[in-house]
C-alpha cells in the first residue's frame, strides 16, 4: 500500500492500495464488450439510486494479482555483540564466510483488463520485487476465481505503472480509460479492487480534489477521492458514471494504515500515453534538466520579494547538465516554463517530464531580483536505476548512517553503503570525470570504517592493489579476504581535494 502521511508516501503493495488509471479514447466499454446497455445502467442526473448495474457490467474486467518472490536476506550471527559472537567460528578463530540466505514472499493487488486479448493494468509496485528479490510468478485472478500465469509485459517505475498479459482462447472482459481532465471536484466514483486480499469489492464516493499534489514528483498529480481504498486496491480502476476508468488506485493518506477518506489515483490522462508505450515494448522517455529542487515558500517569498505559491527554487544544478548549459544557476526560481506558469499544480518536474527530450524551450526565472529567460535543451530522463547510481551527490550533506538489516556483504563486513562513481559524481567531488571507483554514500559509525576516518564522498579507488570498478569487485575482495582468512581489506581512498592514501580496514 502506499500511504501519503504529511511529507511521507509509501505504496500500496502488499494488500496494495488504490488502483491505477490508464488513459485511451474516452467512452467505456463495458465488461461483456457489448456497451448496448450501458444507457440502461448509468444514472443521469443526482445521486444515483443504485450501483448495482453499473457494477455488474465493470466488475468482470477488475482481477486480482499476486505475485510469489524470492528474497535474499542477511544470514546475520546472532551472537554478534556479545561473548559468544565467536561461537560458530572455524578453527582458526575466523567468522565463517555466510552464505545467503533466501525467503518466499508475496504480494497483493488489483489490477484492470483492457483488451479483449487480455492485456492488464495495474501498478509497478504490485509486481516488482521486495528489496534484494526476484518476481518468480505473477498470477491473475478473475472474479470467478479462474487463475492465469501473467507475463510483464513492460512497468516504468517512474510513473508507478505496468502492463501484463493473460491468455486464453475465448476473449476476455475488459473496460477502457475515460477523459480523467473532464473529472469535476464532486463527481460520483467507484473504485474496485482486492482490499486485503478479501477479492472483489466496490466502494463509492466522489471525486474530492484533481490534480492533487502531495511531494512535488515529476507525475505527482492525483484524483483524490473519498471512496474507500485500503491495502490491496493498488491498481485497480477508479470509474466514473459512465463506466470510464478516470484513475487508477494509487495511494493514501492515512495516519492508521486505514482508509480515513483520502485515497489518491492516477489520472488517465497522465497514465494511458504510457501504459500504449509499454504496451507496444517501447521505452519511456522523459525530459530532464538535472536541477535539484524545492517550492517557492512564504518565507523565500518574502525574501526574494515573489508572489507566493509560484514557481520552484533551485537549490542544486547538476554539472554540465541541460539547466547548467542553459545558464541556470542555484539561487534562481523558475517561474515558467515554455510559456506555462510553474505553479503547485503543474511543477517544474512535471513540465520537463513531459517535454520531449531534444526539445529547446524557453524558460523565466528570477535572479538578483530581475525576471529573465534562458533556452535550454531538454535532456532524456536517466532511467529510476540510473537516477540512483548518477543521482546528484552532495558530499556536504549531512552523513548518513545505513538503516535497517545490511542488504550487501560490504554493508555488512565493512559497514559501508557504496555507488558506482559516474562522471556527474566525479565532478561534483572534484575527480576527473574518468575516474573508475566507488562513492561512499554512508558509514556506520560503529565500524572499524567510521573509527578509521572514512566519511561520506569519499571515493574508493581499489583494494588489496587491485582497481576497483564496481560493487561486485569490492564484494569479490570481501569474500577474497574471508576465504584466506585475512580480519581486514586494504582500501585505496581518495577524499576531496586531497591525494589517494591506503587505510586498512578491520572487517566486522
Amino acid at each position: 500500500m502506499r500511504y501519503v502521511y504529511g511529507l511521507t508516501s509509501a505504496l500500496l503493495v502488499g494488500g496494495a492500495a488504490i488502483s491505477l488509471v490508464t488513459g485511451q479514447p474516452a467512452g467505456a466499454q463495458v465488461a461483456q464488450n457489448d456497451d448496448s446497455h450501458m444507457s440502461n445502467v448509468v444514472p443521469r442526473a443526482g445521486a444515483p439510486s443504485s450501483f448495482a448495474d453499473l457494477t455488474q457490467q465493470l466488475q468482470p474486467a477488475v482481477v486480482n494479482i499476486s505475485t510469489r518472490q524470492r528474497v535474499e536476506v542477511a544470514n546475520n550471527n546472532p551472537f554478534a555483540g556479545t561473548p559468544f559472537e565467536n561461537f560458530f567460528n572455524n578453527r582458526r578463530g575466523q567468522q565463517q564466510q555466510q552464505q545467503p540466505q533466501t525467503r518466499e514472499a508475496q504480494s497483493l493487488g488489483s489490477g484492470f483488463i483492457i483488451s479483449a486479448d487480455g492485456y492488464v493494468v495495474t501498478n509497478n509496485h504490485v509486481v516488482s520485487p521486495t528489496g534484494r528479490g526476484t518476481v518468480e510468478e505473477i498470477t491473475v485472478t478473475m472474479p470467478d476465481g479462474t487463475e492465469y500465469p501473467a507475463e510483464l509485459v513492460g512497468a516504468d517505475a517512474d510513473s508507478d505503472l505496468a502492463v501484463l498479459k493473460v491468455s486464453r482462447s475465448s476473449p476476455f472482459p475488459f473496460v477502457k480509460f475515460g477523459d480523467s481532465s473532464q473529472a469535476r471536484v464532486g463527481d460520483w466514483v467507484i473504485a474496485i479492487g482486492n482490499p486485503f486480499g478479501l477479492g472483489g469489492t466496490v466502494t463509492s464516493g466522489i471525486v474530492s480534489a484533481v490534480l492533487r499534489n502531495t511531494g512535488g514528483g515529476a507525475y505527482d498529480r492525483y484524483i483524490q477521492t473519498d471512496a474507500s481504498i485500503n491495502r490491496g486496491n493498488s491498481g485497480g480502476p477508479l470509474f466514473d458514471m459512465q463506466g470510464n476508468v478516470i484513475g487508477i488506485n494509487n495511494a493514501i493518506f492515512s495516519p492508521t494504515g486505514g482508509s480515513v477518506g483520502i485515497g489518491f489515483a492516477i489520472p488517465a490522462e497522465t497514465a494511458a500515453p504510457i501504459v500504449d508505450q509499454l504496451r507496444r515494448g517501447e521505452q519511456i522517455e522523459r525530459g530532464y534538466l538535472g536541477v535539484r529542487i524545492q517550492p517557492v515558500t512564504d518565507d523565500l517569498a518574502a525574501a526574494l520579494g515573489l508572489r507566493r505559491n509560484s514557481g520552484e527554487f533551485v537549490q542544486m544544478v547538476e554539472p554540465d547538465g541541460a539547466a547548467d548549459k542553459a545558464g541556470i544557476r542555484a539561487g534562481d526560481v523558475v517561474v515558467e516554463v515554455n510559456n506555462r506558469e510553474v505553479t503547485a499544480d503543474q511543477t517544474l518536474s512535471y513540465l520537463i517530464a513531459n517535454t520531449p527530450p531534444g526539445s529547446r524551450i524557453p524558460i523565466e526565472l528570477y535572479r538578483d531580483g530581475k525576471r529573465r529567460t534562458v533556452t535550454a535543451t531538454v535532456a532524456r530522463r536517466p532511467s529510476a536505476d540510473e537516477m540512483r547510481q548518477a543521482q546528484m551527490f552532495d558530499p556536504d550533506a549531512e552523513p548518513e548512517e545505513p538503516s535497517g538489516e545490511p542488504s550487501t556483504i560490504i554493508e555488512e563486513r565493512v559497514g559501508l553503503q557504496v555507488m558506482p562513481l559516474t562522471p556527474q559524481i566525479a565532478r561534483q567531488l572534484g575527480a576527473d570525470t574518468d575516474t573508475q571507483g566507488l562513492v561512499i554514500g554512508a558509514v556506520d559509525p560503529n565500524s572499524d570504517a567510521a573509527r578509521k576516518g572514512l566519511r561520506r564522498g569519499d571515493i574508493i579507488l581499489g583494494s588489496d592493489y587491485r582497481p576497483i570498478g564496481s560493487v561486485e569487485a569490492l564484494e569479490a575482495a570481501v569474500r577474497a579476504a574471508d576465504r584466506e582468512n585475512r580480519e581486514a581489506v586494504l582500501l585505496q581512498v581518495q577524499r576531496r581535494g586531497g591525494t589517494a592514501q591506503y587505510v586498512a580496514v578491520r572487517l566486522n
